[in-house]
């Protein structure tokens, strides 16, 4: 789950980080007030959606006066944010962070994340910060400094040496690098963050660092003993196919493909994919309905894939251990039955009660293709997508 930057810079006051003073509005005469109460300008309105790289897409603005703050507010909000990471739509800005601006002497980055290679939290750091720090990634890989953190001895005053270093920083400002290493740590693991980033951790003209700005993102499943954390939930800034999924414990993520899969296990929809990539097939979503999926809960996921006006076809994909295979065939056939279905349907089958499974599909009366394997199936869905085509 991703949150806004003003929320996550709440977050890291709460843990002792530096941010800027600034406050959030949701209409331009609530951003003026604000910018009031902040002792005036200069200061910094920043766009609040889920999205990188809103500098370049005019969604942080400088402004000097409060008749600036107030036209840049209204230009902003209720508007849609077009920036390399939200697709030609944009994201509509709902709220804007009025801040106070921070005389910056250098740009740094740092973050937090769990290397899946290592099994580990890693900080990542260079002195290269900013809204390039992709480029730098690309070109200049040896400017970005890891390192990862032994689960067993925990975080230690080495690490935040080492991180000061790597971000060229001494004397006073590599204590304050170290206190800010040892308060992001903390709160990675207190909230079970997923992505802490400080793009820019700023250096500022009066030798201070001061988190810029803030990206967080916290593990989806460890929700439920972070209440606080899923309260900051903001559903505007989710798909509304994947918002609908999650109120029935749905594993959905939408893609860009045509053809809707409806798979248990995850693997097993990693695998269907790839496959249906492989005979030219796009997918159109990633949903995995689990492993004790009811009758009602398969029929939502297959309405939830036909909501999408892109998918062309269907490729259900079950192999039923803990889920039977008469309990997905019932769904499927209440399902197409509802939403009268009128596109290709594959459905493959196999594990417990796969008989019956089958017998249900075949006397439903509907149009639906069997498969005998998961090769089979991607092959006939590919090909029945590009035939009614």
């Amino acid at each position: 789950m991703n949150i806004h930057e003003y929320q996550a810079k709440d977050l890291l006051k709460q843990y002792g980080a530096p941010v800027a003073e600034g406050r959030i509005a949701a209409s331009p005469h609530e951003a003026k007030a604000h910018a009031e109460a902040l002792g005036g300008g200069p200061l910094v309105v920043k766009a609040q959606i889920h999205a990188g790289g809103r500098g370049k897409g005019g969604g942080i603005k400088l402004v000097k006066t409060l008749e600036e703050l107030h036209a840049e507010a209204d230009r902003m909000l209720g508007k849609p944010l077009v920036t390399p990471q939200t697709g030609p739509k944009g994201r509509i800005v709902r709220s804007v962070y009025v801040v106070k601006d921070t005389t910056i002497a250098r740009e740094l980055y740092l973050s937090l994340l769990v290397d899946r290679g290592s099994g580990r939290i890693a900080f990542i750091a260079s002195t290269e910060g900013g809204v390039d720090i992709e480029k730098v990634a690309a070109e200049t890989p040896e400017k970005i400094a890891t390192l990862t953190i032994d689960p067993a001895s925990g975080l230690s005053a080495f690490h935040g040496r080492a991180i000061a270093s790597a971000l060229k920083l001494e004397g006073v400002l590599a204590k304050q690098c170290a206190s800010l290493v040892a308060s992001l740590y903390k709160l990675f693991l207190d909230k079970d963050a997923s992505l802490i980033e400080i793009n820019p951790l700023v250096v500022t003209k009066e030798g201070n660092l001061v988190c810029l700005d803030a990206k967080m993102s916290f593990e989806d499943n460890a929700l439920f003993r972070h209440p606080d954390i899923a309260a900051l939930r903001d559903i505007h800034e989710e798909d509304p196919a994947e918002v609908e999924a999650s109120k029935h414990d749905l594993s959905y993520v939408k893609l860009d493909g045509d053809i809707g899969c409806m798979v248990n296990g995850a693997g097993l929809a990693m695998a269907t994919m790839d496959i249906i990539k492989l005979y030219g097939g796009e997918p159109a979503n990633f949903l995995d309905v689990g492993g004790g999926a009811t009758k009602e809960r398969v029929t939502e996921a297959f309405k939830i894939i036909l909501s999408d006006p892109n998918v062309k076809g269907v490729l259900v994909n079950i192999f039923g251990g803990i889920m039977r295979c008469d309990t997905i065939a019932e769904g499927i056939i209440a399902a197409a039955r509802e939403v009268k279905l009128a596109i290709p349907l594959v459905v493959r089958l196999e594990g417990t009660n796969v008989a019956l499974g089958k017998e249900l599909l075949e006397k439903s009366g509907l149009a639906i293709i069997p498969a005998d394997d998961l090769d089979d199936a991607a092959k006939k869905a590919v090909a029945a997508v590009k035939s009614a085509a």
